[in-house]
C-alpha cells in the first residue's frame, strides 16, 4: 500500500461498522417509498445514474444489479453509504462523520434499493475460506488487477484493500462476487475461467490485505463561518489558464495558494469528505446542497471561486454550473480533483485540526 493510501486510511480512521439492528422484513409504504427516492435522487443518482444504472460518474456501479444486492443487503450497503470507500469518490454519508444523512435515512434507503429491483437477501456463510495467499497474489495480478489495481486500490472496479471494505466483506462474499459476477456491471463471471481452488487463493490473498485498522469516531470540526469564505480579501486576484473555459489545472491553484491571492474554494463532496481531508482554506459546499442556498454567502462580484471533487468534475461542475446560471463570472474546477491533488504532493489539512 502506497503512502498516500496509507495517509488517507489514516485520515479516515475515524469510520466505525455496526450492525443494522432494525426490522428489514417490512415491506415500505408509498409514502417511504416516495422519501426513500427523493433522497436518493438528491445524494446518489449524480455518480449512480437517475435508474440506479451505473457509471454515470467515478465508475459508480450499478445499483440495480441483482448479484450485488442479494449478497450486500443489509451490511454491505448500509456500511458503504455510511462510511463511504477509502481511496475513493465514495465518501460517507451518515452524519456521525459530518455526512446529511442519519442513521435511519440509510437503512430506509438500502431497503428502498431492494425493494425497487424485488431482491431478496441470500445467506451467505460467515466462516472463513481456506485458500494460499501467495499463490492467490499471482492470479490476482493475472485476472483482477487490471480493474481493480495492483494494489487494491481499485481502477474502474471496487478497492479491495480498502480496510472498511475488508472489516465488512466476508470471504463468502468475496467468493460469490468472482463467480458470479455483478449483472448489469463489468464485473464478469470467472467460474468458467478459475477453479474452486483458484478463487479460494484469489480470496485469501484479497483477505491477506486487511491490517487489523481499528478507526474511531470522529471529532468534528466546525465549518468555516462566512467571514473566513474569502482567502487573503485583501490580496490580488488570481491568473488562471483554463482548459475549454472550465477546468483550471491543480498546480496554478496551489500557486494562487502560495502566492497569497484572493479567492475562494469550494469543496463539494459530501460534508464528511471536508472532516476527513481537504484543500487548505476550503469551504464545504456539498453537491447536494439545496440550489437555494448554493450561493448563499458567496459574493457576486468578480471573485474567482475555484470548487473541486474527488471525480474529478461531476460534483463540481454541478456546483460551477449552478453559479454560472446565477450570473457569477470567475469560477473554475480543478481539473485533477482531490484524489490526484494528494498524489501530486499538494498541501492538504484535516478538517478535524481546525476545531476551535
Amino acid at each position: 500500500m502506497n503512502r498516500v493510501l496509507l495517509f488517507i486510511v489514516a485520515l479516515a480512521a475515524f469510520a466505525f461498522t455496526k450492525p443494522c439492528l432494525a426490522d428489514l422484513s417490512l415491506t415500505l409504504n408509498n409514502d417511504d417509498m416516495a422519501k426513500a427516492e427523493s433522497m436518493y435522487q438528491r445524494y446518489c443518482s449524480l455518480c449512480h445514474g437517475v435508474q440506479r444504472e451505473g457509471y454515470k460518474a467515478d465508475h459508480a456501479p450499478s445499483l440495480r444489479s441483482q448479484s450485488l444486492l442479494s449478497t450486500a443487503f443489509p451490511q454491505m450497503l448500509f456500511d458503504s453509504i455510511a462510511w463511504g470507500r477509502v481511496n475513493s469518490a465514495m465518501d460517507g454519508y451518515i452524519d456521525e462523520t459530518g455526512g446529511p444523512l442519519a442513521e435511519s435515512d440509510i437503512l430506509l434507503l438500502i431497503r428502498w434499493l431492494a425493494q425497487k429491483e424485488n431482491s431478496s437477501a441470500i445467506d451467505l456463510n460467515q466462516d472463513p475460506i481456506p485458500g494460499n495467499a501467495l499463490r492467490g497474489k499471482k492470479l490476482y495480478s493475472k485476472n483482477c488487477a487490471s480493474c481493480h489495481g495492483n494494489e487494491g486500490q481499485g481502477i474502474t472496479g471496487t478497492a479491495l484493500a480498502d480496510q472498511l471494505f475488508l472489516a465488512s466483506a466476508t470471504d463468502s462474499y468475496l467468493k460469490y462476487a468472482i463467480v458470479n459476477g455483478r449483472d448489469g456491471t463489468p464485473m464478469q463471471s470467472f467460474a468458467g475461467t478459475l477453479q474452486d481452488e483458484d478463487i479460494n487463493d484469489v480470496v485469501a490473498y484479497i483477505r491477506s490485505q486487511a491490517s487489523g485498522w481499528s478507526p474511531q469516531p470522529p471529532e468534528l470540526a466546525q465549518w468555516p463561518d462566512a467571514s473566513e469564505y474569502v482567502m487573503n480579501p485583501n490580496g490580488e486576484a488570481p491568473q488562471f489558464n483554463l482548459r475549454e473555459g472550465r477546468y483550471v489545472p491543480a498546480r496554478e491553484v496551489e500557486k494562487a495558494l502560495k502566492d497569497n491571492k484572493k479567492f475562494i474554494i469550494l469543496d463539494t463532496r459530501p460534508g464528511s469528505a471536508w472532516q476527513r481531508i481537504h484543500i487548505p482554506g476550503a469551504v464545504p459546499m456539498p453537491y447536494y446542497r439545496d440550489k437555494s442556498r448554493i450561493a448563499e454567502n458567496l459574493p457576486n462580484d468578480g471573485t474567482w471561486i475555484i470548487a473541486y471533487c474527488a471525480c474529478p468534475h461531476a460534483a463540481s461542475d454541478s456546483v460551477i454550473n449552478h453559479l454560472r446560471s446565477l450570473g457569477y463570472q470567475n469560477t473554475a474546477v480543478i481539473d485533477e480533483g482531490i484524489i490526484k491533488w494528494i498524489e501530486m504532493g499538494l498541501p492538504v489539512v484535516a478538517g478535524k485540526n481546525k476545531v476551535n
